[in-house]
């Protein structure tokens, strides 16, 4: 249940919830958007018979938030109805939260079990942990290359993408990027594909734009600075003009830099980023170590010369969508 707003939750975590009685299920539910209900929120509001509560369970994925935020503590309502078992998958790892609305929930003569089903729970949130335990963002690397090994051609006639892969790979690179915060990618990319990045092939809110511009190379033309959807340029070039959709921060572009990348994402709170290329600077993210996953298609064509793919090696889940082949990679598998 909690999967279900994935790419809609942020800020927030997806969580889910379920209310049991007597061994049914009278009550469920699931955080659909950041400042609507909480999972337990929709849970207990399901439950058609409220005197059920105080003899019934209350199961839920990630720990009840004790904090006034958007909405008010999830951990009060529980209070309130009197809900005597509270089974919580994992602890929040948001500062804000981190233990004190189970502490809460303890103090109040409820009885918590903690860490059922937790690494499940963990992996849910993913993208959530990852930020906040790590200062960062989740780093999704995706590219497409050619049975001999190129990501692109040698020559273009047009500034627009040369398709490797299938019409329905390409629609599930739209759906990744609905679920992802950012999208991430290098001048060249830009200058040769001339690239919208949006999510015009699926339903869904477009990722934020970030565009590498070392020098300022991109001109007003070019899609990703039609302010249709918010971007962040980093560059070395200052005092660029600002405004509401297009946003330039400064960095040096030296061996430090994906870290620095990183370090902008993060200010920016953005949980989750998918780098769609090109290969340099896919290339410098595997090099520097700084990656969680790589969906790599594999095309059914030869491209003979041209741009070479990125070097990753590890272990790979496979499967095939039509006559591509497509490879999931983790950094820590």
């Amino acid at each position: 249940m909690a999967k279900n707003g994935l790419g809609t939750t942020y800020p927030n975590p997806m969580v889910g919830s379920v209310i049991v009685h007597d061994g049914k299920i009278i009550g469920e539910g699931w955080h659909r958007k950041s400042g609507e209900p909480h999972a337990e929120v929709n849970a207990v509001n399901s439950v058609k018979d409220k005197s059920l509560l105080p003899q019934s369970t209350i199961y839920v994925s990630l720990e009840p938030c004790s904090h006034f935020g958007k909405t008010p503590p999830c951990c009060d309502l529980i209070i309130k109805h009197k809900i005597p078992n509270v089974i919580v998958g994992t602890v929040d790892p948001n500062s804000i939260v981190a233990g004190t609305g189970i502490k809460k929930l303890q103090e109040n003569g409820i009885n918590v079990t903690l860490g059922i089903l937790e690494k499940e729970c963990r992996e849910l949130n993913k993208r959530f942990f990852i930020f906040h335990n790590e200062k960062r963002p989740y780093i999704i690397l995706k590219w497409a290359e050619s049975l001999d090994g190129f990501i692109a051609p040698v020559k273009k006639e047009k500034k627009e993408p040369v398709w490797i892969s299938n019409v329905f790979s390409r629609q599930l690179t739209h759906k990744w990027r609905s679920e992802e915060q950012a999208i991430l990618v290098g001048t060249n990319t830009v200058l040769d594909d001339n690239p919208k990045l949006d999510v015009r092939d699926w339903s869904g809110k477009n990722p934020v734009r970030v565009i590498l511009d070392r020098e300022g190379k991109i001109t007003d033309d070019y899609f990703v600075k039609d302010e249709k959807t918010k971007t962040i340029i980093i560059t070395e070039q200052e005092n660029l003009t600002v405004t509401e959709n297009c946003i330039y921060e400064n960095a040096i572009f030296d061996i430090r830099l994906t870290k620095t990348i990183v370090h902008i994402l993060y200010k920016y709170g953005l949980q989750s980023v998918i780098i769609e290329g090109g290969r340099h600077t896919l290339q410098s993210f595997i090099d520097a170590g700084l990656w969680d996953e790589a969906r790599v298609f594999t095309g059914n064509m030869h491209l003979k010369e041209g741009t070479k793919a990125p070097v990753l090696s590890g272990n790979f889940h496979v499967k095939n969508i039509k006559e591509d082949q497509f490879k999931l990679y983790y950094s820590h598998d």
